[in-house]
């Protein structure tokens, strides 16, 4: 036993053999790592692809998409999807043709919102028409109403109808003029979908959301009302989280009457009158 341990420590000591087992110590290493990336680049892994040729603006169904194996190395710095689920029921980009065949990369596929014509995809009633309404982190509430939101819609506006001008006063007003209203769309500046991506902040510029036409028409009097300081301010409600929520409707007869009597609308889509 001995005579081995004193071997063992001589082998130890021979400077020679111990930089020949360290090179092949280092060689045995590089090897199996080299092998072991050269596995994972072969190995094939299943990636979604189109079954057939997809269209610009067109949502993609389960029929579209096919799956096939492909090593990975194929797939290294491309930007494509992995998973069937994360391109279902998206949809191809608005410029961008998707060849039957190819994988789904992730520039050609987003969602609807991304979409330049996305509001006029939006599902809101038969008669009804879409209204823009300026918004800001202030009325939006730190951002914090949502698409799918239901909110009211209050008139605040300087009340000078007083006939004697001499005498005149004003008076503020300020009243729910139409409640239930459910939002569409909030944009940015830009016209982007705030909540598109969460690692982008974006500031509210802009809601979007439909009402009947004769509501949209009060809401356009309203809107050019200047000489009242008119300003429509949203108000988030709970009415989302109803099993059916409230139809949008006029809340108050007497906010109506005061700006239709201020104002009137012409064929032509006009405002005239004391609009100014």
């Amino acid at each position: 036993m001995n005579n081995l341990v004193t071997g063992f420590k001589k082998f130890l000591s021979n400077k020679n053999t111990v930089t020949v087992v360290g090179v092949l110590l280092a060689v045995f290493v590089l090897y199996i790592g080299y092998n072991m990336r050269v596995n994972a680049a072969i190995t094939p892994v299943s990636v979604p692809y189109a079954t057939v040729t997809i269209n610009p603006s067109t949502q993609i169904t389960q029929e579209m998409i096919g799956t096939m194996q492909i090593p990975q190395s194929m797939l290294a710095n491309s930007s494509v999807y992995y998973n069937a689920s994360e391109v279902l029921n998206q949809y191809s980009n608005y410029d961008t043709v998707i060849p039957r065949g190819s994988l789904f990369y992730r520039r050609a596929v987003v969602p609807e919102s991304s979409l330049p014509d996305s509001l006029i995809r939006e599902d809101y009633p038969e008669g009804y028409v879409l209204v823009n309404m300026s918004l800001n982190m202030q009325t939006s509430y730190g951002n914090q109403i949502l698409p799918g939101n239901y909110v009211d819609i209050y008139l605040k506006a300087i009340n000078n109808l007083d006939e004697d001008r001499a005498n005149q006063r004003d008076t503020i007003m300020v009243g729910k003029l139409i409640e239930n209203v459910k939002v569409l769309a909030v944009l940015d500046g830009n016209g982007k979908n705030v909540f598109e991506n969460v690692e982008e902040e974006r500031t509210p510029a802009m809601m979007i959301f439909a009402v009947p036409e004769e509501y949209h028409i009060l809401l356009r009097k309203t809107m050019y009302l200047r000489t009242y300081d008119a300003t429509l301010l949203p108000v988030p409600t709970r009415e989302s989280l109803k099993e059916q929520p409230g139809e949008v409707r006029i809340s108050s007869e007497d906010i109506k009457n005061w700006i239709n009597e201020v104002t009137y609308w012409t064929e032509d889509m006009s405002s005239t009158g004391t609009v100014e």
